[in-house]
């Protein structure tokens, strides 16, 4: 059980702290042992010897080309996305997940990033395809691909998550996993032209205050869209991570929708219209609303609030030994930048402030770290994050309170990974 004064979210119980350099962080071990010196080796390191000459330090590689795209290294072919079968009736509306446990750093590869189709991948011909752009606007266009990408570009770094990532957890901890609990979301370098740049071209009338956008799927999965955020950070996009957009990801024009759920992110873009008033799907009222105790359910919930999660240790990436770690993990809020992270090792009741590691960006996943010496006893494992709003990531006992159990979208509690002395690593719930 948690202690009472958690249940609060009080910021003040928190521990203040500063960035680590190397220096500090085998400080700290030998602080929390008693007997750790400058220079002690993580947990299970091996002593120091020259390497052996490999069989592939005595010949000659493959030459260049042999590889014209290139791929991971053999040793890598279990770094993959991975879905659930039996989630949904069809492969053609699933998802696949996005392997956090073995990515570096903030930026997903794009053979990495996150899948959802609502009507399976087309495959398009970008000379025939075709954006409208219509409604409540003064001189209504349709765009081919290189009249889009005549316009004046722009780069940004933006996360994606899907608002059921976590879903399966509102009721009880059922996936012993990283990868399906976290694994719908992902962070690319977004290359495109500003919405409002195209909306400036086609001059929107007074009156139009929502714009429906719509993709060139089979479903022709539509959502709406105020227009206030259409002008303020939307990204109407080719490229992803220094590349054209790969199928899966919308090739060859997707949105952008910074901060916002991913269904909203259209793929496979073909259709903009301005009015005056909203237009919704049925899916879109049906199945994207938060349903709460009542019967009721909350609409609107494009935003994502703060979350973060502890991506090592974690159930694919156990311990291996008492001794000397780095917790390692991401956080992320809809709500602009990542403020501080803390992290627990004891259920929360107590924190440590984690070190947040640059670039700390709006909208965008950042890394945080925190060294930690195992002791080889159980521990829980915990991160909150707080965003510039002063928003504190909740307790999913908290979300419960707040919002029943028949939700599937937007959760967003603190995740607990339980770990066993043997090192494994275990999803549950606290109290």
């Amino acid at each position: 059980m948690r202690p009472s004064s958690w249940r609060s979210i009080s910021l003040s119980s928190n521990v203040a702290g500063t960035p680590l350099g190397r220096r500090s962080f085998l400080g700290l071990g030998a602080a929390l042992t008693g007997s750790l010196a400058i220079g002690a080796k993580p947990a299970n390191a091996a002593p120091a010897s020259p390497p052996a000459d490999a069989p592939w330090s005595q010949s000659l590689g493959a030459g260049v080309v042999d590889r014209p795209y290139g791929r991971p290294a053999d040793t890598e072919a279990g770094v993959i996305r991975r879905n659930v079968p039996w989630l949904t009736a069809g492969a053609e509306s699933s998802v696949s997940f996005s392997p956090l446990q073995d990515l570096h750093g903030i930026i997903t590869p794009n053979g990495l990033f996150f899948e959802r189709y609502h009507a399976g991948r087309p495959d398009i011909d970008p000379d025939q395809h075709r954006l409208m752009i219509h409604g409540l606007v003064e001189r209504p266009l349709v765009l081919t691909m290189k009249d889009i990408v005549r316009f004046p570009s722009t780069s940004r770094i933006h996360f994606i998550e899907c608002p059921a990532n976590g879903g399966m957890e509102w009721r009880a901890a059922q996936v012993n996993s990283l990868q399906f609990n976290h694994g719908m979301i992902s962070c690319a370098e977004w290359t495109g032209v500003r919405l409002s740049t195209l909306l400036d071209e086609v001059g929107v009338r007074k009156e139009a205050k929502w714009a429906m956008v719509e993709g060139a799927d089979g479903a022709h999965m539509n959502r709406s869209l105020t227009l206030d955020k259409c002008l303020d950070d939307c990204l109407v996009v080719y490229a992803q991570n220094g590349e054209a957009l790969r199928p899966e990801q919308g090739y060859p024009l997707r949105l952008v929708v910074p901060g916002w759920e991913g269904n909203v992110n259209i793929k496979w873009l073909r259709r903009i219209k301005l009015g005056d008033r909203p237009w919704f799907s049925r899916e879109e009222t049906s199945k994207y609303t938060d349903l709460m105790p009542d019967g009721t359910s909350r609409g609107f919930t494009w935003l994502i609030d703060a979350k973060s999660v502890i991506t090592f240790p974690c159930p694919e990436k156990p311990l291996t030994g008492p001794g000397l770690y780095e917790i390692r993990g991401l956080a992320w809020t809809g709500n602009g930048k990542v403020k501080r992270v803390d992290v627990s090792t004891d259920g929360g009741v107590n924190w440590q402030t984690a070190r947040l590691h640059e670039p700390v960006l709006s909208k965008a996943l950042t890394k945080f770290t925190l060294p930690w010496q195992w002791d080889g006893q159980p521990a829980l494992l915990e991160s909150r994050a707080i965003d510039e709003t002063g928003y504190v990531q909740p307790t999913i006992a908290q979300l419960r309170t707040q919002r029943g159990t028949n939700s599937v979208y937007h959760n967003n509690s603190i995740q607990t990974w339980q770990i066993k002395p043997d090192g494994s690593v275990f999803d549950v719930q606290l109290a």
